[in-house]
């Protein structure tokens, strides 16, 4: 799955050189830097949703799931918690 393979890199992306790599920059700007990205992403996603045409919708869909998945990581979680508190939601 996507998801994963993305997450993976993400969390490879942890030591990396912050010169190198955005993801590095977010993860040493600290998480209060990752949930200021998550929160603009989250605005794109509806401006986007609100009249800028389903392939935008799409890609700022990728941002923000990008954004929560570095969040996830800065914190010690993973998708699996995600899919797992959705599996006993189903219930």
């Amino acid at each position: 799955m996507m998801i994963n393979e993305l997450y993976a890199t993400i969390l490879s992306r942890k030591t990396a050189d912050p010169a190198s790599s955005y993801t590095a920059r977010l993860f040493a700007a600290g998480e209060d830097e990752i949930v200021k990205k998550v929160g603009e992403e989250a605005i794109e996603v509806i401006l986007a949703a609100k009249g800028q045409g389903n392939a935008r919708l799409i890609e700022e869909t990728a941002d923000l799931t990008y954004h929560v998945l570095v969040l996830l990581a800065a914190r010690g979680l993973s998708p699996a918690d995600v899919e797992a508190e959705l599996a006993r939601r189903k219930k």
